[in-house]
């Protein structure tokens, strides 16, 4: 749902200073249809490889004939770019993994998903449509956003005495850099949740603001390290 740039990302690291972060792998076989990932109350996904298709005979062969494995240079281009859209800044995410790509790449051939992604300490804030939030940071500290995403994905989240043809499109998500555009690198910063601000990715439908951030202590000069 919520997303954040390769761009900000190698832009966060270089500016700031970033505690050790344990890397996790998921491999979904494609007949598996669903792939999930997780990260702790407090943490959010950053996506860091994805790969679609076969590049080993070993992964995924159960039940699979010697000519489904044989092709180990199967990747759909692309890939890794639309998890981290769908994925970078959520708690949890889950992919279809022929959903995301256009066309086989390489028809014949067992594939699979293959994610490695790790969990940011993050704060988690729901700014609902019409609505304005503060994101604050201690003193000495800046903000980092690790992604936002405006639109419906549920129908309990700012529902409050909505109609329910107001809340019942959950497909609707638009991931947005716009609020890194405005808050990267600040103590503080006021965001409103509009579709002036936004756009509009679902008439009829009440929507929200989702935004992942941390507050991250800015790096010394080499002179000081």
């Amino acid at each position: 749902m919520i997303f954040f740039s390769t761009t900000l990302i190698l832009a966060s690291t270089c500016l700031l200073v970033h505690a050790s972060i344990f890397k996790e792998t998921v491999t979904t076989c494609e007949e598996k249809i669903v792939q999930r990932l997780s990260c702790d109350l407090g943490s959010v996904i950053s996506v860091e490889t994805a790969l679609y298709g076969r590049t080993d005979s070993v992964t995924c062969i159960e039940g699979k004939s010697a000519g489904k494995v044989s092709n180990t240079d199967c990747y759909a281009a692309g890939v890794a770019d639309a998890v981290k859209k769908r994925c970078n800044g959520k708690k949890v995410c889950e992919l279809i993994p022929n959903a995301l790509v256009g066309s086989d790449p390489c028809r014949g051939t067992a594939k699979y998903l293959q994610t490695t992604y790790t969990c940011l300490p993050a704060f988690h804030r729901v700014i609902c449509e019409h609505s304005l939030s503060n994101l604050r940071c201690d003193e000495g500290q800046v903000i980092v956003i690790y992604g936002a995403d405006y639109g419906r994905r549920d129908h309990n989240t700012c529902a409050y005495e909505r109609a329910a043809m107001h809340i019942k499109n959950t497909a609707c998500y638009s991931p947005t850099i716009k609020v890194a555009e405005s808050c990267q690198g600040k103590n503080s910063c006021t965001v409103v949740a509009s579709n002036s601000v936004f756009g509009d990715p679902c008439r009829g439908t009440f929507k929200y603001l989702e935004v992942a951030y941390a507050c991250q202590y800015l790096a010394p000069p080499d002179d000081q390290i």
